[in-house]
């Protein structure tokens, strides 16, 4: 699973050059547009959201397939320099500049339009207790002004909505900062605080986030900011990103998986899917075999007192088994749950996941992360994936 090496980007196309000396002025929403010229948008004015968020909100036109909406509003801060870490399997990685401008790159296999951060809010803050959004997550990104301009983004939103009715959760970039800086969000009435750790092990996130990429991350980095956070924050309050099939095993995963329960923090899972125009568009997605049965993993860990040192592993760290009584592990499938989007919790108690990120990870035609409760169709499906069984 090894990255091409990125390439010798044109002084001219550096930091967000070619918006910048154009300096078109923003009129409102804009939407990805390759044929015009990009606006000179910044936050904390101006925010990105995925396609999803977009049509929940109401700012674009579109439907999801089989499910109404995202039921949290994801903001992206954005800015003419874009994100200065090079990261080889994502959309928004510093080596696109000669391709595309910041605002027009694809993320997590959608477009993300950018919008005033005031019109969100005021559309959000009409009637918070109906809104369709039942949390809203910032994204920071690797550039110099990302923290204050997070703290700024928090801040003008709790002013207007309560975030007991809306919690917020903060998805950090651990590379700019300090604990100082985590307990600042925290005061400012942040709920949740994660980290994008991504690679399962320390030899693939040096392979693909820090210096096999070009880019400044560090697992050490990452490591001590998601240690600050549980500090700060407390039990269930922190967590982790993964994403599955990046050269890791089913072992790696789930082992790192309840090092993070362990610690009183939880797991958000991704399918590997080569974003085009990224460093691994040219890599083959995670096998659904795979990805259902570390999907399955994780769950019982988080959410059903397994552990993986139950578990059974082959030789190639491929699970056989989960530890579990058949007839339990059956049930616990036929529920679902452990294969919809993983995220931050809801505003209810039962709500495991608000973040639904409809297709971030797959296309609808073979479906990774469920958007919405698996119906009995998906379920043989997900069954065959597992190769529990082989048939309808």
């Amino acid at each position: 699973m090894a990255p091409r090496a990125p390439g010798v980007i044109p002084v001219e196309l550096k930091n967000g050059a070619r918006v910048k000396a154009n300096d078109i002025a923003p009129q409102g929403v804009y939407m990805p547009n390759y044929n015009i010229l990009t606006p000179n948008m910044r936050s904390p004015q101006y925010v990105q959201m995925s396609t999803a968020a977009g049509i929940t909100l109401g700012i674009m036109n579109g439907r999801m397939h089989r499910t109404a909406c995202t039921r949290c509003l994801n903001l992206l801060l954005t800015y003419p320099e874009g994100c200065r870490a090079n990261c080889a399997y994502c959309g928004l990685a510093r080596h696109r500049e000669a391709e595309r401008d910041y605002a027009d790159r694809n993320f997590i296999r959608v477009d993300w339009p950018a919008v005033p951060l005031q019109r969100t809010i005021d559309i959000v803050a009409r009637d918070p207790a109906k809104s369709p959004f039942h949390r809203m997550c910032i994204s920071m990104i690797t550039h110099p002004r990302s923290d204050e301009d997070t703290r700024t983004v928090l801040k003008q939103w709790t002013d207007r909505i309560d975030p007991k009715t809306i919690p917020v959760s903060i998805l950090s970039n651990p590379t700019t900062m300090t604990r100082a800086d985590v307990k600042r969000l925290k005061d400012l009435g942040a709920d949740i605080f994660t980290v994008a750790l991504d690679a399962a092990t320390p030899e693939i996130f040096e392979r693909t986030r820090g210096k096999g990429v070009r880019s400044p991350h560090s697992w050490a980095k990452y490591w001590e900011i998601l240690m600050d956070a549980r500090d700060v924050f407390g039990p269930q309050k922190f967590g982790a990103h993964i994403i599955v099939g990046m050269g890791e095993t089913e072992r790696d995963v789930l082992v790192l998986v309840q090092k993070l329960v362990d610690l009183g923090g939880h797991s958000h899972m991704f399918c590997f899917f080569p974003e085009n125009g990224s460093l691994m568009d040219h890599l083959p997605a995670t096998p659904r075999d795979q990805w259902r049965r570390v999907q399955l993993g994780r769950y019982l860990i988080d959410y059903k007192g397994g552990r993986a040192e139950r578990m059974k592993f082959d030789g190639n760290g491929r699970v056989v088994d989960f530890g579990v009584a058949k007839d339990e592990l059956e049930k616990i499938i036929g529920e679902g749950v452990a294969f919809r989007t993983s995220g931050c919790p809801g505003k209810f108690r039962d709500d495991v996941s608000a973040c639904d990120r409809p297709y971030g990870d797959s296309p609808p035609s073979n479906i990774a992360s469920y958007p919405f409760p698996p119906n009995g169709h998906d379920l043989r499906k997900i069954r065959r994936q597992l190769r529990i069984v082989e048939k309808d």
